[in-house]
């Protein structure tokens, strides 16, 4: 099905993507017009522009929830346009990790158990290994004694944190993160976003990340505007802002 990607080959390439609704009528719309754009291994990038650019459009695109109108999608190695749903579910799976502005817990199951569901998906059914695989993945968050709350249970910045924790669970290449701290406070934000940058540096994990927040983006190591459906900057940030979380807000799990 998929190739291999090389250590420095591409992790996400786009080739000409374009995208439009209502093909073939009188209505049709093109949002996506000819989008190329690659993304390497360890590359920590955010993609910002206006309301109406397109952003969500394309996220959806690169993560394989939806299928360009031509051109070419290519992840982890593996050309997408030929794959079959089945083919693009497993390869988005293994992949792909998500992190919204929301962050989508299931309220009635515990960190633990929330980090285990694209495990449970992948495998079938819960085993030791799973269980011990989450339990990890929540104490690199900072949230080992909060591993059996329910996410209810959990402050706005420690269920996104959740989130992430799950986002990692199957050791995708590609983590896009689509306003992961809309929706907390200044200093939520700041920890969350430390987050994402420390899994960037200890795994080499590639982000994407969708932001408003231009404060946030300067903390990017490389800036993609979209507007109008269209590129039209794509730079290296030469001194991206690094903020280090202080390691006793890690150590307590706050927000």
């Amino acid at each position: 099905m998929a190739e291999t990607a090389g250590r420095d080959d591409p992790v996400l390439r786009l080739s000409g993507v374009r995208k439009s609704y209502g093909s073939g009528t009188a209505a049709e719309i093109e949002v996506l017009h000819g989008i190329d754009l690659d993304l390497g291994p360890g590359e920590f990038a955010a993609l910002i522009g206006p309301s109406g650019s397109g952003k969500s459009t394309l996220l959806n695109l690169i993560g394989l929830l939806d299928r360009p109108t031509a051109g070419a999608v290519r992840i982890a190695g593996a050309e997408t346009g030929s794959l079959d749903d089945g083919h693009l579910t497993r390869l988005r799976g293994r992949a792909i990790g998500f992190v919204f502005q929301y962050h989508y817990l299931l309220p009635e199951f515990t960190a633990l158990e929330n980090v285990m569901m694209p495990l449970l998906a992948a495998r079938g059914r819960p085993d030791v290994q799973m269980r011990e695989t989450a339990a990890e993945l929540l104490a690199q968050v900072g949230l080992g004694p909060w591993q059996h709350h329910k996410s209810n249970d959990l402050s706005g910045g420690q269920q996104q944190r959740v989130a992430i924790a799950r986002a990692l669970a199957m050791q995708p290449m590609l983590v896009l993160a689509d306003e992961p701290s809309g929706n907390l406070d200044t200093q939520s934000a700041d920890a969350v976003f430390d987050l994402l940058r420390s899994v960037n540096e200890r795994r080499g994990t590639t982000f994407l990340i969708v932001t408003h927040d231009p404060r946030l983006a300067n903390r990017c190591d490389r800036i993609v505007e979209l507007v109008d459906g269209r590129i039209v900057s794509d730079l290296a940030n030469a001194n991206p802002v690094h903020r280090q979380t202080r390691e006793q807000t890690m150590q307590s799990g706050a927000p």
